[in-house]
């Protein structure tokens, strides 16, 4: 195994001019309108003290969709009731739980293998973060 066979493969931020795609992509246009709204919905659920709104940056690996920043702060504070995890993470780490978060509780309500295939491909890709931890703590 070479060295590039074991590095990790870091996201790309999406370029503006591929912004317009990269949600059809991710999510399907089937599911578009619902998963936007519901990835933003939940972030607000996951950080009410920290997230009121705002842009996000989308990021990718290897030309696939991986998930959304919000902009608006450095970090969030996440309180997620169903489990009792709570901490500060910084914005990509939000970012990372609540596509997480999107993806899961969507594949519960539609069948779709964009769904299944972008919450595996995020999965794997957070295992490997820096704030893996917290990241595994927030969506266990």
């Amino acid at each position: 195994m070479s060295l590039s066979d074991t590095a990790v493969r870091l996201a790309t931020l999406v370029p503006e001019r591929r912004r317009q795609t990269f949600l059809p992509t991710m999510f399907g246009t089937r599911h578009l309108i619902i998963a936007e709204n519901t990835l933003y919905n939940l972030m607000g659920w996951l950080s009410p003290q920290d997230y009121g709104g705002g842009l996000w940056d989308f990021y990718e690996q290897e030309g696939m969709p991986l998930y959304l920043v919000p902009t608006s702060r450095p970090r969030y504070r996440i309180v997620c009731e169903t489990n009792g995890y709570e901490g500060e993470v910084p914005a990509e780490a939000a970012g990372i739980i609540a596509t997480l978060f999107t993806f899961s509780h969507l594949s519960f309500k539609y069948q779709s293998d964009l769904l299944v295939e972008g919450y595996d491909r995020l999965y794997a890709y957070a295992a490997d973060h820096s704030e893996a931890s917290e990241i595994f703590q927030a969506i266990d």
